[in-house]
């Protein structure tokens, strides 16, 4: 097992909203904070050097040229026909031939999806990936799968996200047994459509190990019922805005009470301290880090739009799961329960027969 002065993250550094100097600054950021790895930069090396020049804590960071960018209206087949040159497809690179143990970027999400398989493959046994989302709650966290990869997901599908879903809540924070919900459109075991209620049997039946608690409701995300939410990528892709956007308008409304006027803004100055606080739990960039479950190996989507911070977290995120053995589990867990499905399935089908018979 390596230490995490040994880890090495390669960053793309040039496919975010805010340029590569969010990308380098988030970097230097992080490594202030106490993060120790070594870093290799995918990018325009003319750009790159005078960022990371100026940032002494990263100096010592390798630069890579790439002659092009993937932007964001790319749309994935042109990136897997043409992007070879770009910085995207570098740092990916650089993950599949084991120079670095992470990869993290700004860029393009579906384009990124599409390079990471073509490159890297999928877990054996794992249909399709999942992307994660940080949830805040009462509790701290929770995680909700998948956000956007998929727009739908069979109920073998959901069985996965829900495997792995637990397998990396368990390696981001040493829980060892994690709950896990199903989204749903009610509590009750009768509620939903079939495909989300055969998956929860399986979950049942198949899986005795995991915590499962059933089905979970919408407002039951922030309350922090469960630690993993699971979803498809429609579903969770709209829960996920939605909330971002409550966010927001919940932030400008208690902006607009504070400045409202004089008194107001004497009350804000004295509340100051549990204002910033309430800022920082509120703050995106906090729970900043995409990751994509299901690829063999680990690559961290950054939001686009993520400032500084926000790429810091996600650097962070990345770092974290480096040492973390998560995939050996995922395997040996998805292996094992399609497995004691397929026998629970031969069982029931016996047992029909014998009492037709």
């Amino acid at each position: 097992m390596t230490n995490s002065q040994d880890h090495v993250l390669a960053i793309d550094a040039m496919g975010g909203d805010a340029g590569p100097k969010a990308v380098v600054d988030g970097v230097a950021h992080a490594v202030k904070r106490g993060l120790n790895c070594k870093f290799m930069f995918f990018g325009d090396k003319a750009e790159l050097e005078p960022l990371v020049a100026a940032a002494p804590e990263i100096r010592d960071a390798e630069i890579r040229h790439a002659d092009n960018v993937v932007s964001m209206n790319d749309k994935p087949m042109h990136v897997l026909r043409r992007g070879r040159d770009t910085s995207m497809w570098a740092a990916v690179t650089a993950l599949g031939e084991g120079e670095a143990h992470a990869v993290v970027s700004c860029g393009n999400t579906g384009a990124l999806m599409a390079v990471s398989r073509k490159q890297l493959g999928m877990i054996e046994g794992v249909d399709r990936p999942a992307v994660t989302a940080l949830w805040p709650t009462p509790r701290g966290r929770s995680v909700v799968l998948d956000v956007g990869a998929n727009v739908d997901a069979d109920e073998n599908q959901l069985v996965q996200f829900a495997i792995m879903g637990e397998a990396f809540f368990r390696a981001l924070t040493d829980v060892e047994r994690p709950t896990v919900g199903l989204l749903n459109v009610g509590a009750e075991d009768l509620k939903g459509h079939e495909l989300i209620r055969t998956a929860a049997r399986v979950l049942r039946e198949a899986d005795p190990d995991m915590a499962f608690h059933g089905f979970v409701e919408g407002n039951d995300i922030s309350k922090g019922t469960v630690d993993v939410v699971v979803t498809d990528g429609f579903t969770g892709n709209v829960a996920l805005k939605s909330a971002e956007g409550a966010a927001r308008l919940l932030g400008e409304w208690i902006k607009q009470t504070l400045t409202g006027s004089l008194n107001a803004k004497l009350g804000a100055l004295m509340m100051a301290p549990g204002l910033k606080k309430l800022k920082d739990r509120m703050d995106p960039a906090s729970n900043n880090g995409g990751v994509f479950l299901g690829i063999n190996g680990i690559v961290v989507k950054s939001h686009g739009g993520a400032d500084a911070r926000g790429v810091a977290s996600a650097v962070n995120m990345a770092a974290s799961l480096a040492n973390r053995p998560f995939r050996d589990e995922i395997i040996s867990t998805v292996q094992a329960v399609m497995k004691r499905r397929a026998g629970l399935s031969d069982t029931k089908e016996t047992t029909v027969k014998a009492a037709v018979v």
